[in-house]
């Protein structure tokens, strides 16, 4: 049996919105406590904002984790380091293209229209080590792996894989 294990962790860099409505929710959370204490009607108030709070706080805190074992990419989602959703299988055979996102062997594929999903740090960095991967024609995915997950679909797809 020829097995390829690997996985890869990523976390996603939350965006300044969701930052700023988990700290108001928390913030309406402890001044709605306070009044809580002279009003009965505020306790209400500063419990939806403690769920909200800790809803939007679970949301910050997204991690995605790529596992490629046999010809299969699995992504799964983890929220706040203890909730974990598998929220996409991909095989290897189905895949059209893997290149990185500013590579030239991507042009042709500009012009389509098709779902885009993003498993990635969510933003550019310097350098960009994002990669797009075409999955049967109507899946774009957008990835951050590392250099040993791109070598071993490599291995297993050398026309379908670039490093350019």
């Amino acid at each position: 049996m020829n097995e390829t294990y690997v996985e890869c962790l990523v976390a996603r860099k939350p965006s300044m919105i969701m930052k700023f409505f988990s700290v108001l929710c928390t913030m309406l959370a402890v001044v709605f406590f306070l009044v809580g204490l002279v009003y009965i009607f505020a306790w209400v108030v500063a419990l939806a904002a403690g769920i909200g709070a800790y809803v939007l706080n679970g949301r910050c805190n997204t991690e995605y984790e790529y596992l490629y074992v046999d010809r299969e990419i699995s992504v799964d989602r983890i929220l706040a380091k203890n909730r974990r959703k598998k929220v996409g299988t991909y095989t290897v055979d189905r895949m059209e293209i893997l290149a990185p996102i500013n590579s030239y062997r991507l042009d042709s594929y500009k012009n389509r229209q098709t779902k885009n999903i993003d498993y990635s740090v969510g933003v550019a960095e310097q350098p960009d080590r994002r990669y797009v991967l075409y999955y049967e024609g109507g899946i774009k995915l957008i990835l951050n792996p590392s250099p040993e997950f791109i070598k071993a679909i490599q291995n297993v797809a050398p026309r379908k894989v670039f490093t350019d």
